[in-house]
């Protein structure tokens, strides 16, 4: 009789729960639940571990996204590793998680469901789209800066009882009212003082904006010229649109179909069903917030621009124009989706 003969490799399965100071694996193989172990942080010595307790294992590992990136995914991957980040909404987690949390039962239940096949890995990006990812919202956290600081100088303008003359409390602050703002008469010393800072900070968050936003453009023409000019072609495209949803989402085309890219990007409404009801609510909270805000303004300059966005929204406006716009969102996305797959720039006013 002849002997059996076993030709899968024996499989790793590694849960790992990233920390500023430690990183916690838990080791789970084909056959056994395994052990935990803490390491600090590295890539290197769990790698030089497993080499040694885990010879001629075909080894997978995966870990939730967060503040950490995909540094650690990038070095296992080279190791030859199944490597997956994924979304911490997306784990299967036992309902007593609720009430014991720890790094050592996060890595645990992470090596768990990687095993039985329950998790689904995220795009890692490519780094040199990550570091304009990491431009791009540099010049986002500006704005909210920018914001934030408006509103301060208006608060103080309130709390003094300082009324601002007519024709230049407006969003946009125009040349004249900063001057206005500048020559103000206060009665005390401490108080322009406090003003002056306000300002101060005001220009310089300013500039800023101006040159990321000068920056972020010429770098897109330059390196992502063919789809940055697509997407430019669409209605409500700005240059910043562009170069954020190249940031944000990289090449479209991995997309292979709409509703990937629509749900990815948050234009799919959220549901909720009961015996025979369904019940559809708002927009779901699963989202890349930085590109539907954009997609989301840059509907209302579509609207203007394009007959057929125009009367699109037209016919879902009714009594809710907020909700029509997030449905002009969403077919914008998708013509958005279109030029991309097509390379066919888009033409005003022709129905798709």
């Amino acid at each position: 009789m002849s002997k059996q003969v076993t030709t899968d490799s024996p499989k790793l399965f590694i849960g790992l729960d990233i920390h500023k100071k430690s990183w916690r694996f838990h080791f789970t193989t084909d056959l056994f639940s395994g052990s935990g172990h803490t390491f600090p942080p590295g890539s290197n010595l769990i790698q030089s571990y497993v080499l040694k307790n885990y010879t001629g294992y075909e080894v997978s590992i995966a870990y939730e996204v967060g503040c950490f990136g995909y540094m650690p995914a990038r070095d296992f991957e080279s190791f030859g590793w199944d490597t997956l980040v994924v979304n911490p909404a997306d784990i299967p987690r036992p309902s007593k998680s609720k009430f014991m949390k720890t790094d050592k039962i996060d890595a645990k239940n992470i090596a768990q469901q990687l095993k039985s096949g329950n998790l689904k890995k995220i795009t890692i990006p490519e780094p040199v789209r990550e570091s304009l990812r990491a431009l791009t919202r540099q010049r986002t956290a500006l704005v909210r800066d920018y914001r934030r600081i408006k509103t301060r100088i208006k608060s103080l303008l309130m709390y003094y009882h300082i009324a601002i003359p007519e024709g230049m409390d407006s969003p946009k602050w125009a040349k004249r009212f900063l001057e206005w703002l500048t020559e103000l008469e206060l009665d005390y010393d401490n108080t322009k003082r406090t003003l002056g800072s306000m300002l101060r900070q005001y220009h310089y968050i300013d500039q800023e904006i101006k040159e990321l936003s000068n920056e972020i453009r010429k770098y897109c023409k330059q390196h992502h010229k063919k789809d940055y000019m697509l997407l430019r072609s669409v209605p409500g495209i700005a240059g910043l649109t562009a170069a954020y949803i190249l940031s944000e989402l990289g090449d479209l085309r991995r997309f292979t179909s709409f509703k990937r890219l629509a749900s990815y990007v948050g234009f799919i409404p959220s549901m909720q069903q009961s015996g025979e009801g369904l019940y559809t609510g708002g927009s779901t909270p699963r989202a890349n917030r930085h590109v539907r805000n954009m997609i989301v303004e840059a509907s209302w300059q579509a609207v203007r621009k394009d007959p057929v966005m125009q009367n699109y929204f037209r016919s879902h406006a009714g009594k809710n124009s907020k909700a029509a716009i997030f449905k002009v969102g969403r077919k914008l996305l998708s013509k958005i989706h279109a030029v991309i797959r097509t390379e066919i720039p888009y033409s005003v006013g022709v129905l798709s």
